[in-house]
C-alpha cells in the first residue's frame, strides 16, 4: 500500500476513545503546597515511572503531509513539529487533562502550543527554515524575568495586589491586548509566537501567556498561594488571576483547564481556517457537506443566493487549487487542526469533519475510512438518540456521504481526480 492510500491503520486499538470527564471543581483546583521557611519550595510535578500513563496512541497515518509531499512540497519540517507535538501530549494522564492550566506539570503547554505553531508556519511559509521554538520559548521566560523588576513592597503587601500588579505589568506595562476578531482578519492572534511578537491574542492565549507567568514566579517563591485565571466567555474580556481561596462557585465555569486549553487553541485554528467560511449551519461540517451537494435542500437549510455564491465561488477555488483566500480558509491549516485534535482525544465528531475535508481534496479512499472509525466510535459510546434536528441532520448527511463513497468505489475505483495535485500545490490568490 502506498504511502498516499495509507492513511489510517484500523486497528481495534484506537476505539478507546476515552469521553470526558465531567467538571470537578476538586480535579480543578488542585492544592499546592505553602511557602514555609523550613521547607524549601517545591513545586513542579514529577513524572516517574510510577506515574500513571495514558493509553497508547494508536498507528495513525494522516494524509495531509504525505499528500503535500506526493506533489513535490517539503513537509520535514511539518513532520517534525507534529511528532514534537505528540511527544508532548503523550505525557499527559487522565488526570493532568483536567488539572488547571496553573499548575506545573510534565507537559510544557507554551511549548506544546509552539509545536503547533511551527507545524502550521512550515505549511503556510515552505520556509527551509523551521520555527525557532526554543527561541520564542525564551521570549516567554523574560516575561516572566522582566516582572522581577516591576515586584516591589506594594505588591507583597497583599494577595490581591501581588495579582493585579501582575495584570498591570501584562497588559499595561507590557501592552498586551485581547484581539476582537477570532478570523483569518487577524490569525496572529492564534499562533503563540505571533501573539508574543505582536502582543495581541485571543482569550485562550493570553490566558496561557499569563498562566505561564505564574507558573515561573511559584517557582522563584514570589507566590505562594493557589491561583486560578479567570478564563473569559465574553468577546472583549481579559483573562485575570484571582486568588483561589476566595473563588466562588460561579467562577466554575470559568477556569480553564489543559485539556480545554489544548482543543480551543486547535478549534479557534480550525474555525478560522474551514475553507467554507460561509453558509446558513453553525456546523463546520454541515457547511462542507453543502458545498459537496450532500444535503437536501428541503431537508436543510435555506441558503440565500449570496450564501450559495459564496459555497460556490469556495469549491471553484479548491478545484483551481487555490489553498487559502481572503474569508475562505485554508485547507492545509483546517487539516492540520483536524488531525491533531484526533490525536488529542476529543470529540469523535473530529474524524467526521475531518473526513469531509478529505473528500474535498479528493482523498476518497481515506475518507471512507475516517467516517467509518467515526460510526463506529459513535455506536461504541451508547449515547441516547438525539432529538436536536442539527445533529439528526449531521447524522443523515454521513450516511449520504459514506453511499457516494461507496458509488465511487464501485464505478471509477480510488483514483484520484486530476485537480487534487494542483490542490495540493502551492498556490494561493494575488491578494
Amino acid at each position: 500500500m502506498s504511502s498516499a492510500s495509507s492513511v489510517l491503520v484500523a486497528s481495534s486499538s484506537f476505539l478507546y476513545w476515552i469521553p470526558k470527564p465531567s467538571p470537578s471543581k476538586f480535579s480543578k483546583f488542585p492544592s499546592t503546597p505553602s511557602l514555609t521557611p523550613s521547607s524549601p519550595p517545591c513545586y513542579r510535578v514529577v513524572c516517574s515511572g510510577g506515574s500513571p500513563q495514558p493509553a497508547s496512541f494508536p498507528d495513525l497515518s494522516f494524509a495531509l503531509h504525505d499528500a503535500l509531499e506526493s506533489t513535490g512540497i517539503d513537509a520535514s519540517h511539518a513532520r517534525e513539529a507534529r511528532k514534537s507535538f505528540v511527544s508532548q501530549i503523550q505525557k499527559l494522564s487522565d488526570i493532568e487533562r483536567e488539572t488547571s492550566i496553573c499548575i506545573n506539570r510534565c507537559v510544557v503547554l507554551g511549548r506544546t502550543s509552539l509545536y503547533i505553531a511551527a507545524e502550521d508556519d512550515s505549511l503556510m511559509s515552505q520556509s527551509s527554515v523551521p520555527l525557532p521554538v526554543d527561541a520564542f520559548l525564551e521570549r516567554l521566560d523574560d516575561l516572566s524575568m522582566g516582572y522581577c523588576s516591576h515586584y516591589n513592597s506594594v505588591c507583597r503587601s497583599s494577595r490581591q495586589n501581588f495579582l493585579e500588579s501582575i495584570e498591570k505589568y501584562l497588559y499595561v506595562k507590557k501592552g498586551f491586548r485581547r484581539s476582537t476578531a477570532n478570523n483569518q482578519a487577524e490569525p496572529q492572534a492564534l499562533d503563540l509566537h505571533s501573539v508574543l511578537t505582536h502582543r495581541s491574542g485571543s482569550a485562550v492565549m493570553l490566558s496561557l501567556i499569563h498562566s505561564e507567568i505564574l507558573k515561573m514566579l511559584r517557582l522563584w517563591g514570589l507566590l505562594d498561594f493557589d491561583v486560578e485565571i479567570f478564563f473569559p466567555h465574553d468577546p472583549h474580556g481579559l483573562p485575570r488571576a484571582y486568588d483561589k481561596q476566595k473563588s466562588k462557585e460561579s467562577d466554575q465555569p470559568h477556569i480553564m483547564t489543559v485539556q480545554m486549553l489544548l482543543e480551543e487553541i486547535l478549534r479557534n485554528l480550525k474555525d478560522a481556517f474551514w475553507p467554507f467560511q460561509r453558509g446558513a449551519a453553525d456546523s463546520l461540517f454541515l457547511r462542507a457537506a453543502n458545498a459537496a451537494n450532500c444535503i437536501d435542500k428541503f431537508n436543510g437549510f435555506e441558503d440565500s443566493g449570496y450564501r450559495l455564491a459564496s459555497a460556490k465561488a469556495a469549491q471553484h477555488r479548491l478545484d483551481r487549487g487555490v489553498w487559502t483566500s481572503v474569508h475562505f480558509g485554508d485547507m492545509r491549516r483546517a487539516l492540520s487542526a483536524c488531525e491533531r485534535l484526533i490525536l488529542l482525544r476529543t470529540d469523535p465528531k473530529e474524524m467526521r469533519d475531518y473526513s469531509i475535508l478529505l473528500y474535498h481534496c479528493g482523498l476518497y479512499e481515506q475518507a471512507l475510512k475516517f467516517l467509518k472509525l467515526y460510526q463506529d466510535m459513535k455506536s461504541s459510546s451508547a449515547q441516547n438518540p438525539s432529538t436536536d434536528p442539527v445533529s439528526n441532520l449531521e447524522e443523515d448527511t454521513v450516511k449520504k456521504l459514506i453511499v457516494r463513497l461507496n458509488l465511487i468505489a464501485m464505478e471509477g475505483g480510488w483514483t484520484r481526480p486530476w485537480y487534487v495535485r494542483n490542490y495540493l500545490g502551492n498556490n494561493s490568490e494575488p491578494w
